[in-house]
């Protein structure tokens, strides 16, 4: 798997984020997602986008406390007002950071919204 040079959105989950089997919450995983396809939405849009569909989430390995979590993002597919994103969430595990492990992908669906909040065309690609 080949992933864009620099993550989106970098983040270290915090205690209250843990469930009862010590893991991090799908949930919270979910809104990392989120938050990282809507700046990645954004930038290419040009202007305000919205969460319209999870198309699909993969949960490949949980995501520990202490693991600094990478969130990439990338186009799966382009239409007239929206973007599908790829995002994959990769965690580096342990002190040294030397370890990473793809812990979740998904792709997340994004409409552009003009001054109205109405869907607006993307610009043109390039």
């Amino acid at each position: 798997m080949s992933l864009p040079r620099d993550p989106t959105l970098r983040v270290v989950p915090e205690p209250q984020d843990i469930n009862t089997n010590g893991h991090i919450f799908g949930g919270w995983v979910m809104s990392m997602m989120d938050r990282a396809g809507g700046i990645f939405a954004s930038r290419l849009s040009g202007t305000r986008c919205a969460t319209v569909a999870v198309e699909a989430m993969t949960f490949h390995a949980p995501i520990l406390m202490g693991d600094l979590i990478s969130i990439y993002a990338s186009v799966e597919r382009r239409g007239r007002t929206s973007l599908a994103v790829r995002l994959d969430v990769m965690a580096e595990r342990g002190q040294t950071r030397g370890e990473e492990v793809q812990v979740t992908t998904g792709v997340f669906t994004f409409v552009a919204l003009g001054e109205d909040l109405r869907p607006t065309p993307l610009p043109p690609e390039g």
